[in-house]
């Protein structure tokens, strides 16, 4: 089941249907334990029609309310990897090397609501670095009992130049406008989804095609339940949250987004994030 945020109400997909939710807050609708039980509720009496689906092909909203999204770092090798070899000049690599064995993950806050864009819109990279990628995430919504009741792409936009320089500059590698990217849906499903289940990536600059790769989420090293956990040791999250997962699929040293670029993130069962970086 998938849920879609558009400019013309809330839709629910299901079995190929589309309904509309005749429910107005986003974040009353969504944060609920049982949320799939929910939806499936709203929909036993509604009738599906055609233009509902038409909403989700021409305004679709990034799936988000007043929640916070937050993100986890070095849950895959490649990630692993990556962050020492542009962290080693100065002198921060072995961070990353402990933070992959330790027992508490690397968890920090990404993005407000209003830095979050949607489906089609256009993510940024910062004017101050010169080193840029897109981090193509599996992205948990976890209701505020810490129950993960959906999941979303997420596309974590992130500066290696800026981090690679100092560990301690990694708030401004990661968080800033247009830094973070979700869609586009919310997909509900009944029962945790699978763990063989596949993210990709895909790079186009000038009509071709310059970086694809994929990976499934089973190559993470820590549980879901296990990044939820500790981010909700301390920190109370009333609508709700969103957390990306971290990413298994970083582009070599020789390559940096430009502006134009555009990225799509396709996850299996949930949809294709696609959007131009500014």
């Amino acid at each position: 089941m998938k849920l879609y945020k558009t400019r013309s109400g809330f839709v629910i997909e299901s079995q190929n249907q589309f309904y509309a939710v005749p429910v107005a807050d986003w974040d009353t609708l969504i944060n609920r334990d049982d949320l799939h039980a929910h939806l499936q509720k709203l929909i036993a009496t509604a009738t599906p029609g055609d233009e509902y689906q038409d909403w989700t092909k021409t305004g679709l909203l990034a799936p988000i309310g007043r929640q916070e999204v937050w993100a986890s770092g070095v849950t895959y090798l490649r990630s692993r990897n990556a962050r020492m070899e542009e962290s080693k000049k100065s002198g921060g690599d072995n961070f990353y090397d402990r933070v992959y064995d330790a027992e508490r993950p690397e968890l920090f806050f990404k993005a407000t609501a209003e830095r979050v864009v949607g489906p089609g819109g256009n993510v940024r990279i910062r004017a101050d670095s010169t080193w840029d990628v897109p981090e193509p995430e599996l992205t948990l919504f976890i209701s505020s009992s810490g129950k993960i009741v959906g999941y979303t792409c997420g596309n974590d936009m992130s500066s290696r130049s800026i981090e690679g320089e100092n560990p301690l500059y990694l708030p401004q590698a990661k968080s800033y406008d247009g830094s973070a990217a979700l869609g586009p849906c919310l997909h509900v499903p009944e029962a945790p989804i699978a763990p063989d289940t596949q993210i990709r990536l895909e790079i186009v600059r000038n009509g071709q095609a310059v970086f694809t790769n994929n990976i499934a989420i089973n190559q993470m090293k820590r549980q879901h339940t296990e990044l939820v956990e500790y981010l909700y040791r301390e920190c109370s999250f009333p609508n709700g949250c969103y957390l990306m997962t971290g990413t298994g699929i970083v582009p070599g040293d020789d390559f940096t987004l430009r502006s134009g670029d555009e990225v799509s993130i396709t996850i299996e069962g949930i949809g294709t994030l696609t959007n131009t970086v500014a």
